[in-house]
């Protein structure tokens, strides 16, 4: 009973509450080392519906959110405390950004920890997909040792690669293409011209940029605009040779109609570490076609990047909890009612 009533105190001695709705780590040693820095209660969980959230953080002081558990309007309303929502990654489809500002919550996001990983599980995807590696193994791990299943297969030196959205991870990719010595079009409204022409990045319009790629990868985030971009109309489009490659957010890509691209032969294959739903069901057509390469929403992944996430999520809720402003806030109209230095 002593040793009961010495937790219970201890609780309440921490000075803050921080809950984690969800996550999809084996140890969270980085979150809980910042936390401790500024006498916060941390309290990792696996929400599976909005009510348990809304139980779990309606007190917390500050929110962490994966992905599994969108926090919607309905959810932030309830939130009495909440300073800050951190999303563990680049992301923001998960948070309802407007419900926060209107109730005074920072929101923050991760945006630099994987840069280098996505850009090269990109460029991973353009080498299998061009070379057929897939195909080549499947093939002789069935017995088979015979190059022609394969043709035609062209070199990458001198092919068009088209990049949706030049954020920081398309101009990371379209740094190491060039080396590649591929041509470089790019398609992205909200970019300045300067920086694609720094970059040596054609800019074009979308239309363009189908008609002219041989490979296509997208980097935009998810939003009214993307959802659904890449429908049938666009994939008639595209070269019968094109591929098109997604490290970005599933929902960009209609799946039925890829799925009939590359039954038609509209386009050559897909490459894809995102899909409509994750993870796919079992009956998801995409599944069954030889000329598609999936990855389970992995680009992101690296010993190095793991950290780098985990540590950057627990110092940017500790910034907040201490008044000051985090490295990457998403919704800055919200210093004009909160105080941060």
């Amino acid at each position: 009973m002593a040793e009961a009533k010495v937790q219970l105190m201890s609780e309440k001695e921490k000075k803050y509450k921080v809950v984690m709705t969800d996550y999809d780590f084996e140890s969270l040693e980085e979150i809980e080392k910042a936390l401790d820095k500024v006498d916060a209660e941390f309290i990792p969980a696996q929400c599976k519906s909005e009510s348990e959230v809304i139980e779990l953080a309606r007190e917390a002081d500050a929110v962490i959110n994966e992905y599994y558990n969108p926090l919607s309007r309905k959810v932030i309303e309830h939130f009495k405390r909440c300073k800050v929502i951190v999303r563990t990654g680049i992301g923001l489809d998960t948070i309802d950004i407007q419900a926060a500002t209107d109730h005074n919550i920072c929101v923050v996001n991760v945006p630099d920890y994987c840069l280098d990983e996505v850009a090269e599980h990109a460029l991973s995807l353009v080498f299998a997909l061009a070379r057929k590696l897939c195909i080549l193994t499947n093939s002789v791990k069935k017995g088979q040792w015979n190059w022609h299943i394969i043709k035609p297969v062209f070199k990458i030196k001198g092919q068009t690669l088209g990049i949706v959205g030049l954020g920081k991870i398309g101009r990371s990719l379209a740094k190491k293409a060039k080396g590649l010595e591929m041509s470089l079009v790019c398609y992205d409204p909200y970019i300045d011209p300067q920086i694609a022409e720094k970059h040596r990045v054609k800019l074009v319009s979308f239309e363009n940029l189908l008609k002219e790629s041989d490979f296509i990868s997208i980097h935009a985030p998810l939003n009214e605009e993307s959802q659904g971009m890449f429908g049938e109309e666009e994939f008639k489009m595209m070269k019968e040779e094109a591929y098109v490659i997604n490290t970005s957010r599933g929902p960009i890509i209609e799946n039925k109609a890829l799925y009939k691209a590359l039954k038609e032969g509209w386009i050559a294959g897909a490459g894809l570490d995102v899909m409509e739903k994750e993870p796919p069901d079992r009956e998801e057509h995409l599944l069954g076609l030889e000329n598609v390469i999936l990855t389970p929403h992995c680009a992101w992944y690296s010993q190095d990047s793991l950290v780098r996430l985990k540590t950057m999520v627990g110092e940017e809720v500790a910034r907040v909890l201490k008044e000051k402003r985090p490295l990457s806030l998403v919704n800055p109209e919200v210093l004009k009612k909160v105080n941060l230095r």
